[in-house]
């Protein structure tokens, strides 16, 4: 990656939250819940939010139409297989102002032989076709999505895109549909891409985690000259997940000008959005994701704690309450004395070293377990033992 950007561009965020969050086990959502999140979605100030499939279910093409209806600031998206009948019922579901129309390419050589069985030739001509009618049909914006871009030939691709781009497709989707690349890889391909259309058609990228290189390939993509990236909340999707997007929002707040890139997404609003999500699929909370994880600003190694006590920024980097979240200093096994004084501080008592080792010995350094005591039960097993030494009652 670059050492310094020369200009901030603006960066389209797209949310595939609805759509290829949803398709992985566990996450299927009602079209009303999509509503629900989808409008959590846009007001965090993203660009995109993907509804579904419509040809794949009468659950994906009411949640299009509903959805469609509801925004006001967002685009809407859809993914269409390169058919004509995809292609009509997902603008017949999400009309065509306000929509960016996807029709799924077969990007590489291993599905055109493992998957589709069909000929480059074939490839090439459905999606050109399905380009060509919706167009037709009035779509405003349609988007080549190019299914395994990342392990297919240079001659593939390129044919996909330029015959693309000649019968009306304004977008380019890069997708690394199975993780395999690394940045630099993945870099190299958007610029690649980016070297044969002309400026005024964008390009995405739409990363996933099998490498656990999701959110670096889609910084590496920006870099390369992507006008779009395609993320989900907490980083759901298939298999290991897609890019996630509250881990993007907190690169671009802090790393933004390095990378010459920036957002209008609000990032206070994310920790809300992905308490939407949560109770809508029943999520589990991770302990240790970056942004959204239970231990992402709560620490209770006592080095840490010490530090973190006189000045946060000692262990603290991304600061909480700009990602709606609250910092956390917790008692457990590994914790020392310092957070036990600042405690009987903040209580405003005496310092009382005898306490402070009586609290430590019975409550920190024999604990036999993880569990961690939070700064309120802290508080009161200071006065319960306070009391106990005193041979009374608090």
């Amino acid at each position: 990656m670059s050492g310094k950007a020369s200009a901030v561009r603006r960066i389209s965020i797209f949310d595939t939250t609805l759509r290829d969050g949803e398709q992985a086990p566990g996450n299927a959502m009602l079209p009303e819940q999509k509503l629900e999140l989808a409008l959590a979605i846009e007001a965090l100030g993203v660009d995109v939010i993907e509804t579904g499939m419509p040809s794949s279910s009468a659950s994906d093409y009411k949640a299009t139409q509903i959805i469609s209806e509801a925004m006001t600031t967002a685009r809407i998206a859809t993914l269409c297989r390169a058919t004509r009948e995809d292609v009509r019922l997902a603008i017949e579901a999400g009309g065509t102002r306000r929509h960016q129309v996807q029709i799924l390419a077969t990007g590489s050589e291993t599905h055109l032989k493992h998957k589709r069985g069909i000929t480059r030739a074939e490839a090439v001509h459905e999606v050109v076709d399905a380009i060509a009618y919706a167009k037709e049909l009035g779509a405003h914006h349609v988007v080549l999505g190019i299914e395994d871009a990342t392990r297919g030939s240079d001659a593939l691709l390129r044919e996909l895109v330029e015959e693309s781009v000649a019968v009306g497709a304004d977008h380019v989707g890069v997708a690394d549909t199975t993780g395999c690349m690394i940045p630099r890889e993945y870099g190299d391909l958007i610029g690649k891409l980016r070297s044969w259309v002309a400026p005024g058609v964008r390009v995405s990228t739409h990363c996933h985690e099998d490498l656990g290189l999701g959110l670096a390939n889609t910084l590496a993509g920006i870099e390369a000259g992507a006008d779009e990236v395609q993320t989900s909340l907490a980083g759901i999707g298939e298999r290991a997940g897609n890019t996630s997007l509250e881990e993007l929002i907190a690169v671009l707040v802090y790393k933004g000008e390095l990378l010459g890139a920036t957002t209008d997404v609000r990032p206070e609003g994310l920790y809300q959005a992905f308490e939407t999500l949560r109770s809508t699929i029943a999520l589990p909370v991770p302990r240790n994701k970056a942004i959204f994880g239970a231990n992402a600003f709560a620490t209770q190694a006592g080095i840490h704690q010490a530090g973190m006590l006189r000045a946060p920024i000692t262990y603290e980097y991304i600061e909480p309450h700009r990602f709606g979240r609250e910092r956390s200093i917790l008692v457990g096994r590994h914790s020392g004395r310092a957070v036990l004084r600042h405690v009987m501080e903040e209580m405003g008592l005496e310092p009382d070293e005898e306490l402070v080792g009586l609290v430590y010995e019975e409550h920190v350094a024999n604990r036999s377990n993880g569990n961690c005591v939070d700064l309120a039960g802290v508080r009161e097993l200071i006065l319960d033992k306070r009391a106990t030494a005193r041979g009374g009652i608090r």
